[in-house]
């Protein structure tokens, strides 16, 4: 079965989901946006990121990506995450990677 695909705006992901995309893009979005054929047939970027659950296609132009890199305060002023903030979402992703890994009550066999 394949992933559901989700276009949406960055202001409008849920802040877990951003903090994902910065772990995932630590030197900026630019460099990463896909172009594609949105449903009216015109020609839009995006930035590709993907979860366990879903695929997401960010609508951002080239303009906009840098915009939201500079107006961040997770990232330094060229543009790179910075690492204190890398360190805090790898640690918060990392223990909720572990709790999905650890086996539940209904998992276990009698």
């Amino acid at each position: 079965m394949s992933k559901p695909r989700l276009v949406k705006d960055y202001d409008k992901l849920d802040e877990s989901v951003k903090q994902q995309i910065k772990l995932h893009y630590p030197s900026g979005f630019e460099g990463n946006l896909v172009q594609f054929q949105n449903k009216e047939g015109k020609t839009v970027s995006a930035l590709p990121f993907e979860t366990e659950e879903v695929y997401y296609l960010i609508r951002m132009t080239v303009l906009e990506a840098q915009e939201i890199i500079e107006d961040d305060e997770d990232y330094d002023d060229d543009g790179f995450l910075k690492d204190d903030v890398r360190e805090e979402y790898e640690e918060k992703f990392d223990d909720i990677e572990e709790e999905e890994d650890e086996p539940s009550e209904d998992d276990e066999e009698d």
